[in-house]
């Protein structure tokens, strides 16, 4: 008799434990259904659709396809690497923006939006003189097409390739205008040569 008894018990026993069993899959089961009906699957968003127009000035038509006069008397290319040496012309300052490639780059070439990592010489026309150069205080860094600069700039840096060396003369119009920028010696109605060096694309 108690060895039926005891048989009976693990009989129960294991029965309880076969149901605890199952109600327990039963519960995770379901548990699972839920919350994966319940969760949003993930969205990516294709890049395209983050391009903001804000990269096109208004009023500034940037075209790679631009074709400047080429600078009357270009800088000697110097080495690159290294910082150049502006020579300003003694002729009158022309009346269009001047570019010519002092030194050919490699590689895809700048294009609006690009974030770029440059060093520059800026020159005065009229009085000849180097006012600044970042080979002394360190590269500089803006996005083209942001109006983060002079729209010579955002206009004559397009096409140029990393490890280039590139000559802008800049009109007034395209530089400050009638707006004189105080303790950097640039005048009213300065023309600038800039002699600048693309470091970086991105």
């Amino acid at each position: 008799m108690e060895a039926l008894e005891r048989q009976n018990k693990r009989r129960q026993n294991l029965r309880r434990g076969v149901i605890v069993l199952v109600v327990a899959i039963v519960v995770i089961g379901s548990a699972a259904l839920f919350f994966s009906k319940s969760t949003p699957a993930t969205v990516t968003i294709p890049t395209t659709t983050t391009t903001t127009a804000k990269c096109v000035p208004s009023g500034i038509d940037l075209k790679p396809t631009t074709v400047f006069a080429a600078v009357t008397s270009p800088q000697a290319p110097g080495t690159a690497g290294k910082a150049p040496t502006i020579v300003v012309p003694t002729t009158p300052a022309p009346k269009v923006m001047q570019v010519s490639d002092l030194i050919k780059g490699t590689g895809p070439a700048v294009k609006v939006c690009d974030s770029l990592t440059m060093q520059y010489v800026l020159a005065d026309y009229a009085t000849h003189k180097v006012l600044q150069s970042s080979w002394s205080s360190g590269s500089f860094n803006f996005t083209i097409g942001e109006q983060q600069v002079i729209p010579g700039w955002d206009e004559g840096i397009l096409g140029m390739k990393v490890g280039g060396r590139r000559e802008m003369v800049i009109p007034p119009a395209l530089a400050y205008g009638a707006n004189p920028q105080a303790g950097s010696g640039i005048a009213k109605n300065d023309t600038l040569i800039f002699v600048v060096d693309l470091l970086k694309i991105g």
